[in-house]
């Protein structure tokens, strides 16, 4: 092969490559990331369970639509030290760390969140409270969640058990990531709460399951929308 050919077939080559990498990315970019976060510490229990309802539907709405749970339960993670930012803060290396950040992080921060909590004492879990403390890593140097949509869910024992409550107090510590709070369709307009009268068979609760799912889908479609505005 002479020289004019080597390189003819060299450039061809390359620019296939390049087609094909910038497609493989447009298609990466495409994609949208839904993740849910059970803050129980009784690891793959009710909400759980709720949660990967709530993922489940978001999915369901756009082949785009990427979901991961992370499950909270048995995981060590402390609440916040304080100080004005993380460094200041000298957080000590935990299951946060190891665990958690990694997914948060990867391939990048999420399109979306949906955030769930058990009841204890009408409040949210300290799991809960400690995870969402944490998040404060994501303020630095700028606000890298905002705009993302939020939604939150709750189970408890009672079905007037503070559910209501907790969706609150989850939805306004998460304002301070400037996010953007959305509640569930029908039956779901605050988020979702669940009730556990069924010995931990969550899926017997059809109303608070309906919720879950309405949720879910209005995650997804926030988080759709707003990728539509972005781009």
């Amino acid at each position: 092969m002479d020289r004019r050919k080597f390189l003819a077939t060299t450039l061809t080559a390359g620019t296939a490559a390049s087609i094909t990498s910038t497609a493989v990315a447009a298609q990466e970019d495409k994609t949208i990331r839904i993740v849910g976060v059970s803050c129980s510490p009784r690891k793959g229990k009710t909400t759980a369970t709720a949660i990967q309802v709530a993922l489940d539907a978001a999915k369901a709405v756009d082949p785009r639509i990427k979901t991961e749970l992370i499950d909270l339960g048995g995981l060590q993670i402390a609440g916040s030290l304080g100080g004005a930012t993380s460094a200041e803060a000298k957080q000590p290396e935990d299951d946060f760390e190891l665990e958690v950040l990694p997914v948060l992080k990867t391939p990048r921060v999420p399109d979306g969140m949906i955030i769930g909590s058990t009841s204890y004492f009408r409040s949210m879990s300290a799991l809960c409270k400690a995870f969402i403390e944490r998040l404060q890593i994501f303020r630095e140097p700028k606000l890298q969640l905002a705009d993302m949509p939020l939604g939150a869910l709750a189970t408890g024992a009672y079905r007037n058990g503070g559910q209501e409550l907790i969706i609150q107090e989850i939805q306004t510590a998460m304002l301070v990531h400037e996010v953007m709070v959305v509640g569930g369709k029908p039956r779901a307009h605050q988020g979702a709460t669940l009730w556990n009268a069924y010995k931990d068979d969550i899926m017997k609760d059809e109303f608070g399951i309906e919720t879950a799912k309405q949720l879910g889908v209005r995650v997804a479609e926030a988080a759709l929308r707003f990728a539509v505005q972005a781009s």
